[in-house]
């Protein structure tokens, strides 16, 4: 118990897992990066990526951990843009040198994979157009071709992590109450969780647009089997995830808080194992945390040896809410992946062309290499299986 008290309270100082304080710029030695990086839109829709001329620069006058995020975000949007500026058709086998070496330099240090994940292009990548004001002032770093669309998909999933800031700092205080038996701050701390998720659908009802196919994976997609070879790095191809929701560090700390257990039909516990894998992509203080949640008290089991019947509620209610952004979140894939892929398949075959692999990528396996839509919606289930029942509740616990 001493670890967790240790390391629980210290969340205290942050709102969110989204990073408080962004870093813009960078020293001027590394100008080659920002500029490319800055006009990336422009250098994919034009095919000029591939033929921009980058030098190898060193990482030694990076100063601190802001200006490694910074220059680790330039260069995964420029390598997720390099790999995949031609889409499907055009993919390629080796990252060059210049990229490669200080992108994977940089990723060391910081303890992540070298791929563009969700800690990056969503918790990283914003700024303030002034320091006054809220979400009418916000605006991203970097972008992929898709102008608002893009931006807005960006944006808006830094809006849902940001709703999570009352659960996430009610995460300690349910700790606490567990270790001293307070009841009555419990409940109250449940119903901010429930509260902040509840606020959390509601952000993810901003999203418009379409999803971004420029973040997909170089594991489990078959447009390239093999992986990317890191030149200069390594000599033999690498396989990683690309950026997902399941990288998200908030639902994954509910899910420990709330102890649900995620399993996938016949293939048991390969959700588990899949957002096992997931934490790796995140950062390593995020980690970390969840970590230390997970090796703590059980507030489910707490909850069930009080028999308590507001402390059933709250509970249920933060289960409950949990479910509902979840199944949300399958009509928002549903309707800017699913459809839209089935509507370019359907318009191509109308023409008399061949439907290329590359269309249905994204609509069977997701941003993140994994077969999304069965993964969401067994996820959703096992959450809605983690509601505690009158039977439970009734039956005494040592």
């Amino acid at each position: 118990m001493k670890n967790i008290r240790e390391n629980i309270p210290s969340l205290k100082a942050t709102p969110s897992f989204r990073i408080s304080f962004i870093q813009t710029e960078l020293p001027d030695y590394y100008a080659p990066w920002m500029n490319v990086a800055a006009n990336l839109p422009h250098l994919i829709e034009g095919h000029q990526l591939r033929r921009e001329v980058m030098p190898l620069l060193s990482t030694q006058y990076l100063r601190g951990h802001r200006q490694l995020r910074l220059a680790r975000l330039a260069l995964g949007f420029i390598t997720m843009g390099y790999v995949w500026q031609g889409g499907g058709r055009q993919t390629v086998k080796i990252l060059p040198r210049a990229l490669a070496v200080p992108y994977c330099t940089i990723s060391e240090l910081l303890d992540l994979p070298p791929i563009l994940v969700y800690a990056d292009c969503v918790l990283a990548n914003w700024k303030k157009r002034d320091p006054c004001g809220y979400v009418e002032n916000l605006d991203i770093l970097f972008s992929f071709p898709g102008g608002d669309s893009n931006k807005g998909f960006f944006l808006v999933s830094l809006l849902v992590e940001a709703a999570a800031a009352a659960g996430i700092k009610a995460i300690p205080i349910i700790v606490n109450a567990i270790l001293h038996h307070g009841l009555c701050s419990l409940e109250t701390a449940l119903q901010d969780v429930a509260l902040s998720i509840c606020k959390m659908r509601e952000a993810f009802k901003l999203i418009h647009g379409k999803c971004l196919d420029l973040i997909a994976a170089w594991k489990d997609n078959f447009l390239m089997p093999e992986g990317l070879v890191y030149e200069g790095v390594w000599d033999s191809p690498k396989q990683f995830f690309g950026g997902s929701a399941a990288q998200s560090s908030t639902l994954q700390c509910f899910d420990v808080l709330l102890g649900i257990q995620h399993s996938w039909g016949s293939v048991p516990r390969f959700s588990a194992e899949y957002l096992g894998c997931m934490r790796d992509y995140m950062p390593a203080a995020h980690r970390a945390f969840i970590q230390t949640l997970a090796s703590g008290p059980s507030l489910r089991q707490f909850v069930l040896a009080t028999g308590d019947a507001g402390l059933h509620a709250a509970f249920n209610k933060c289960v409950s809410a949990l479910a509902d952004l979840r199944s949300y979140h399958i009509q928002i894939a549903t309707k800017y992946i699913t459809i839209p892929a089935g509507r370019c398949r359907a318009e191509q075959q109308q023409l008399g062309g061949c439907v290329h692999k590359g269309t249905s990528v994204l609509s069977e396996r997701g941003t993140g290499g994994t077969g999304f839509m069965r993964f969401l919606k067994a996820i959703r289930d096992t959450t809605r299986k983690a509601q505690l029942t009158e039977q439970e509740a009734t039956v005494p616990t040592h």
